[in-house]
Parts: structure tokens; C-alpha cells; sequence
């Protein structure tokens, strides 16, 4: 008889669907988006319909709380379960520690002379990060028990649940365990800025996970560091310079498997998306507007690790010190509105506003708008400008991997020049056929603007073609089949 397949349940902040109530009051579903979802959702349909697969999510509004109260699951194929986590417990979980604290020090946002101050106050909201971790742990160990005798794996993602992995250990011993870092990981000497207490539950809740996986060598090297340093955990193996490579954090008994598993994406579904009428007329658009000039495309959230400030600083740089492309270049810098409810990002966002002003008060014509910011949400709008791209601009501060700077490449109607930052991810995928920058050298991302422009026809399209491959190589089903192969 076929022994028959383990049970795979995921476990995220976010889920892949959200619930709104409509005009008779009756709940419904819509699939929500982003990366980490985009992949697991596509490497589970990948999986086939027999699993049995969970994903347990937190409820992020009054329809989800509604829905979770209720039971209701979405009436299709990708079980959802909805967890309603007191919104105190979750605003503090969430808000406090895991945005305004894990993801500033992972991708080293802080300010130092002034901030972090850790005292009181994160004490209280770190026992909220605590308990909202707790109720994941305990979801997931519930599911699992539905199905003793199966095997469960469970697939806990990103820094929002650190500490799960240790929790779901002591809960259900059995369950094969994994937890994926969708975020860079900080070397330990910025990682030591938390307070020793975080610093090692964190540490200790990923060394309770079977397998530990990150986007970049250099983020699971950094890990193990703080496991070593700070834990003083046995580790071996050490992933730099080494392809899809693993090492082993050893830690009270338990030997946690240390790998490397880049995201790339879907690439057939990606460009049948981007040839849909909608994005032919955003096209149309953007052509019309734009007179035949050659772009530089940005696509991103007003996240401050994205660096959208700075890339707008190096096109000016590039109009002031190489003025033969006034009149001859466009600047499409899209972005959309991220955690608007942190007054830093706020702030932000007010910014890039006005520096793009400047910049067209500065710069432009009558007859030439040489930078079109666009500050909101639309996807088909920006499958239409990676259509469209000559040159793509990726230079984030820091970045776990960074899928558009794949799906420009993956998208582009004629081959665009990536310029991307050396702090990406994806460097270590895609780097030998991008132009790598130091996201903090604004000279150098203006002359590697230059450079991409002044790039020949053939070499681009070499370069994108190679990118584009590379990221469709890494598509999300063989990024969750390598997971899961791991964990049996």
C-alpha cells in the first residue's frame, strides 16, 4: 500500500485570501498578493490537491475576525484558517516589535545616536509578540493532531513568528518543522542592538525548527553568526561562496539544518498576466505619455529599506552631471503606500513626494516631465511599465531577495539593463548579468544608470534574457518542493 503523503500546513501573518462583508451582509473571499504568498501558493498547487493543506493566517479586519468567529473557510481548493488574535495583542505583536523592531534591525534602519531605546514599554509589547506567536504555535499543533499517523510538516514563515517553531516543538514533538526568513538577516554585531533576552528567544524559537531557510547566502551566514556568538550554539558549515548551501546549528540536543533557497518567479504565469487588456492599455498609456523616450522604471513600496529616496537622488545626479539625456530619458518611479500606520513611513512617503517635484521643477519642460511618480496600487500598471522598461532600478538598502528586479527582466518586450544593489538577495542570483551599485553611492548608481542607457541593443538583451532565466529557473514550486524535500 502507498504510504500516503505528509500533511503540509503554513503558518503567516498574512494569508492568501482576505474577507470583505458584501452589501447583504454575507462574507466572501478574495485572494490577496505579495511574494511570499504568490510563492507558497504556487508551489502548494504544484503539490497537487491531496495534502491536506492548512494556512493559518491572523484575521486582519473585521470581515477576517467575523470570518474566524464563524468557522468560514474559503470555498476552494487552499484551506484558510483565520486565527482572531486580540487587536491590542496584535497591534503590539505586529506594529511594535515585529515592524518598528525585527525589521529595522534585520535590514539596519535604526538611527543609532537616537534610537533604539528597548525599556518598559518593549517589554510589554514583546510579551504580546510572545502570545501572538503562542497562538500560531498552538493552531498549528491543533491541525496537526487531526492527523496523527499521517505526518505533518509545518511551514513557518518570516519574522512575524520567530519564536513558533520552539513553541510548536514543545507542543507536537512529531511535526516536522521549517521556517523560512523572507527578510536579510543581520550580522551579529548590529543583531546584538536587541535586548539579550529577544536576542536569544528569537534565536532559540528558529533553532526549534528541523530547517531553517533564507533567500541569500550572506543572510543565512549572518545567522549562523548569531547562533554562534550569541547562543554559543555548535554550528558548522558556513554558505558563502557555495551554491544552495547548508550548514547545522547544533543547540541543547537539537540539530537545526541551515540552507539557502532563492525565490525566483512564475514565469509563464507572470508574462500571461501581463498580456491581458488591461495592462495593453496601461501600455498605451505610458507610451503616449512618455513620446517614445527611453525609461528607467522603478516598481516598489515606500518601504524605507527599498531606498526610493535614493534612487531619485542618483537621477538627479544623472540629469546634473550627464545632461545630454534631458529631454531623451523618462523616470517611471511607481510606488505604492507601506505601513502608513508607522509615522517613519509617513513621513517617508511625504518625502518622496517632494524631492520628485523638485526634480521636475528643477528639471523639466514644456514639452518633457522627466520623472512620473505615481504614489498607489495598481498591478497592471506596473506589469505595463516592466513591459516598457530600457532600464530597471533596483537599489534597495537591504533586501531578503527582491522579485521585481526578476520580473522586469522576465516581462520586458525587448531586454531592459538591471541596475541593482549589492544589498539585494537577488545579487547573489542574478549578479553577473546586472550592474551592481552600492545603494549608498549615489555617483555610482548614476553612472550605472548612464551605463545601462548608453547600453548596445544586443548586450542588453543578452544580460535580460539571462536574468529572465535565472529567475524562472527559480520558480516558486521548486522553491517549496526543496523545502519540503528538506523536511522528510
Amino acid at each position: 500500500m502507498a504510504q500516503p503523503k505528509r500533511r503540509v500546513l503554513v503558518a503567516s501573518n498574512r494569508g492568501p485570501v482576505s474577507f470583505r462583508f458584501t452589501s447583504e451582509g454575507t462574507l466572501t473571499a478574495q485572494r490577496g498578493g505579495g511574494g511570499m504568498i504568490a510563492g507558497v501558493m504556487s508551489g502548494l498547487a504544484a503539490l497537487g490537491a491531496d495534502t491536506g493543506s492548512v494556512w493559518i493566517c491572523a484575521a486582519l479586519g473585521d470581515a477576517d475576525r467575523a470570518a474566524a468567529h464563524r468557522g468560514t473557510r474559503p470555498a476552494d481548493a487552499q484551506d484558510v484558517r483565520m486565527l482572531d488574535i486580540p487587536p491590542d495583542v496584535f497591534d503590539a505583536a505586529y506594529n511594535e516589535v515585529a515592524n518598528s523592531t525585527l525589521w529595522f534591525v534585520h535590514h539596519m534602519l535604526f538611527g543609532t545616536p537616537t534610537q533604539p531605546r528597548f525599556g518598559a514599554a518593549f517589554d510589554r509589547n514583546w510579551q504580546s509578540y510572545s502570545d501572538y506567536n503562542m497562538a500560531f504555535a498552538a493552531a498549528l499543533a491543533e491541525e496537526a493532531r487531526r492527523t496523527e499517523g499521517t505526518g505533518t510538516s509545518a511551514l513557518i514563515q518570516d519574522y512575524h513568528l520567530a519564536l513558533a517553531p520552539r513553541m510548536l516543538r514543545d507542543l507536537a514533538p512529531d511535526v516536522r518543522i521549517a521556517h523560512f526568513s523572507h527578510t536579510p538577516w543581520a550580522p551579529p554585531a548590529y543583531y546584538r542592538m536587541l535586548p539579550d533576552r529577544a536576542a536569544r528567544a528569537i534565536l532559540e524559537g528558529i533553532c526549534g525548527a528541523d530547517h531553517a531557510g533564507f533567500l541569500a547566502p550572506a543572510w543565512a551566514d549572518a545567522f549562523l553568526g548569531c547562533c554562534a556568538e550569541i547562543l554559543g550554539a555548535d554550528v558548522t558549515g558556513g554558505p558563502v561562496g557555495t551554491a544552495d548551501p547548508a550548514g547545522t546549528v547544533t543547540y541543547r540536543g537539537h540539530v537545526t539544518e541551515v540552507a539557502v533557497h532563492p525565490l525566483g518567479v512564475d514565469a509563464p504565469g507572470l508574462r500571461a498576466r501581463a498580456a491581458a487588456a488591461d495592462v495593453e492599455r496601461h501600455i498605451a498609456t505610458l507610451r503616449k505619455a512618455t513620446e517614445g523616450r527611453q525609461l528607467i522604471v522603478r516598481v516598489d513600496r515606500t518601504e524605507l529599506s527599498k531606498n526610493v529616496l535614493g534612487g531619485l537622488a542618483a537621477y538627479r545626479e544623472l540629469l546634473t552631471t550627464h545632461p545630454a539625456w534631458r529631454g531623451r530619458v523618462v523616470h517611471l518611479a511607481f510606488a505604492y503606500p507601506s505601513r502608513s500606520a508607522l509615522p517613519e513611513y509617513r513621513a517617508y512617503n511625504e518625502q518622496v513626494q517632494r524631492v520628485a517635484a523638485e526634480i521636475n521643477e528643477e528639471f523639466g519642460t514644456a514639452a518633457w516631465a522627466p520623472l512620473i511618480l505615481e504614489v498607489k496600487d495598481d498591478y497592471a500598471r506596473s506589469l505595463a511599465a516592466c513591459r516598457l522598461a530600457d532600464v530597471l532600478l533596483i537599489n534597495p538598502i537591504r533586501d531578503g531577495m527582491n522579485l521585481v528586479a526578476q520580473e522586469g527582466p522576465v516581462l520586458s518586450d525587448r531586454g531592459c539593463a538591471l541596475v541593482l544593489s549589492r544589498e539585494a538577495g537577488a545579487a547573489a542570483l542574478l549578479g553577473d548579468d546586472a550592474l551592481l551599485v552600492n545603494p549608498f553611492d549615489l555617483t555610482q548608481t548614476a553612472d550605472a544608470l548612464h551605463r545601462a542607457l548608453n547600453m548596445a541593443p544586443a548586450e542588453r538583451h543578452r544580460r535580460s534574457a539571462a536574468v529572465a532565466a535565472a529567475a524562472a529557473d527559480r520558480a516558486p514550486a521548486r522553491w517549496l518542493a526543496e523545502q519540503l524535500a528538506a523536511l522528510s
